[in-house]
């Protein structure tokens, strides 16, 4: 049967409510399926063929099946007689990919129905699934959007607590050890970001707009719930704006210390160079091949040389450390 569901697009097709909770169904039973049997929720991934086949032939309206198979789309909320509309932004926990890379959910809800699509998997959603099959899930169509979003929000919260912890790393080897790999760790968290902003932003908007809607799926408690979530995402984005003013404050430290680093190589190779300018001068003057080189015919002049110079090099030394160059 998950084969059958499968190939036709579906990756869900649960009920949430009547005898049957908890089950699957087949291609065959949702065709036959009524609002009396319970609430159904279908997950559909858009991009296969019979699944946008059976979008467009599902009797929605065109706002409502356009969003559905968007391939891209912003976070937002929209209204309609029978339900609501959203698009949602999940972090991306599938292996071997990129957290910040986010994944779309877009779900449309009224009283009977769910129809929810995406094309990589969001573990929010798995989550939403085992509980269902587990019969511990949501129970009406509000309380599924509800726990989509509060399961959405608390992935962030983690993943922002990675990051906080990262950025804690981070700071502490800018402190005790600076190597080549630091500059770009840094580089890429405030990447990450930058992009997870981008789309946190445009959601706390949406969950604001929710909150604004007169929907008849939402009654007090449920705009209750919403509300904490909207206000948890408000601390996420919060404390993910402190994430990336504290790594511009280390990347500029690392900066800072890295300049003057190279000051003081800079400088020390100019006090050399202050200390061997004299020397090579009068190496040079004294180096000339022609006649009248004081000592030329002296057995102890290259001696009295010797200790001239040395003799200049101490007098050198005393001046910088009075002038306070050492």
């Amino acid at each position: 049967m998950e084969s059958l569901i499968m190939n036709n697009g579906f990756i869900y097709s649960l009920l949430l409510t009547g005898p049957n909770a908890g089950q699957s169904l087949t291609a065959k039973q949702i065709a036959q399926w009524q609002p009396a049997d319970g609430l159904l929720w279908l997950h559909l991934r858009y991009r296969e063929p019979k699944a946008r086949k059976w979008i467009l032939n599902s009797g929605l309206q065109r706002v409502e099946m356009d969003t559905l198979l968007a391939t891209d789309t912003r976070p937002r909320v929209l209204s309609s007689d029978k339900g609501i509309l959203l698009a949602l932004r999940g972090v991306n926990l599938n292996p071997n990919s990129d957290p910040e890379d986010m994944v779309a959910v877009r779900i449309y809800a009224e009283e009977h129905k769910i129809i929810s699509t995406c094309e990589r998997q969001l573990q929010s959603v798995i989550d939403v699934a085992d509980a269902i099959t587990q019969g511990k899930g949501p129970v009406d169509s509000a309380a599924f959007i509800m726990a989509i979003c509060e399961r959405l929000t608390q992935r962030k919260v983690e993943f922002i607590g990675k990051l906080e912890e990262q950025l804690d790393e981070l700071e502490e080897r800018v402190v005790t050890q600076v190597n080549k790999t630091l500059r770009t760790d840094i580089a890429e968290l405030r990447r990450q970001t930058v992009v997870l902003r981008r789309y946190l932003a445009p959601q706390r908007e949406a969950f604001s707009r929710m909150l604004q809607e007169a929907s008849e799926l939402f009654d007090d408690n449920d705009k209750v719930r919403l509300r904490e979530i909207h206000e948890t995402l408000i601390r996420v984005i919060e404390d993910l704006d402190a994430i990336r003013d504290r790594a511009s404050v280390t990347q500029e430290e690392l900066q800072s210390q890295q300049s003057e680093q190279v000051n003081q190589r800079l400088y020390f190779l100019s006090l050399i160079s202050a200390v061997f300018l004299p020397l090579g001068f009068l190496t040079g003057l004294l180096g000339v091949n022609i006649g009248g080189i004081p000592g030329a015919e002296s057995n102890w002049a290259f001696a009295a040389f010797c200790g001239g110079l040395f003799a200049l090099i101490g007098l050198q030394m005393y001046l910088f450390y009075r002038l306070k160059w050492l």
